[in-house]
């Protein structure tokens, strides 16, 4: 079994290259009108800083959202239409940016997120997408977490010690099963795990794995691949925004 196969996504997706591009883009001419605090640092190191969107009034509370890119790509300036879907609600929207791997241990980016999340406004609604779902799921027992939505996560990191990219993880066995979701104790706040019905095998299959460790809601989003999954974050009407609200 071709374990780095199974993990790729823009091979299997129609113009799946010309994605990050379109996100930036879109992205950018959001942040262009938003109401923004832009580039919040929460911690020392150069990539450690957020994004900070406020909606019209007195906000219910705050949204996270944690991007993906296995730990070794992107930044919060891809995702910045998403915010969207919850500023229309009025809930205010953070989304951080983290050192990547190899400079850190995916350890130390929980840790990053971790603290990024500690100073904000409650009641939290914490999602992330891909790699962000894996962070989320690890946060979901923080205090003032409310509700979590992990989408296309990670849960399992052991399959990912024998692919290539663990050259640039970094993985030991011992990481890999300690950083789990699946491993850990359910937690004590409503969970959703959402996942695109079009997706890879493996991302449905963790997404399942997760859902069934911890006894939570597992929605399939029929039609969707692994990058358009998130994209209803940015339609204030969508399900996925009604569940992350709910």
């Amino acid at each position: 079994m071709d374990m780095d196969d199974r993990f790729a996504n823009a091979a299997y997706i129609p113009d799946g290259m010309s994605y990050p591009e379109k996100w930036a883009r879109q992205a950018a001419a959001f942040r262009a009108t938003a109401k923004a605090e832009l580039d919040v640092r929460y911690g020392p190191s150069a990539r450690q800083v957020m994004d900070v969107f406020h909606p019209e009034g007195t906000p219910k509370g705050t949204v996270v959202f944690v991007h993906g890119g296995y730990w070794v790509a992107f930044d919060k300036s891809f995702w910045s239409h998403l915010a969207a879907g919850p500023l229309a609600h009025g809930w205010s929207v953070t989304m951080p940016s983290y050192d990547l791997c190899p400079d850190v241990h995916i350890s130390e980016i929980k840790q990053q997120i971790e603290e990024a999340v500690r100073g904000l406004q409650g009641p939290l609604r914490l999602t992330g997408h891909s790699a962000g779902g894996h962070l989320v799921a690890r946060l979901a027992g923080m205090p003032h977490v409310a509700r979590v939505v992990p989408i296309s996560p990670v849960a399992d990191l052991t399959p990912l010690l024998q692919t290539k990219m663990n050259a640039d993880l970094r993985l030991s066995e011992d990481e890999a099963f300690a950083q789990s979701p699946v491993n850990l104790p359910p937690p004590n706040v409503p969970v959703t795990v959402w996942v695109g019905g079009d997706e890879r095998p493996v991302f449905q299959e963790q997404a399942k794995q997760l859902a069934d460790a911890w006894g939570v809601d597992l929605v399939v989003s029929e039609g969707e691949h692994h990058f358009n999954v998130i994209e209803p974050l940015a339609d204030r009407d969508s399900r996925l925004v009604k569940a992350l609200l709910s």
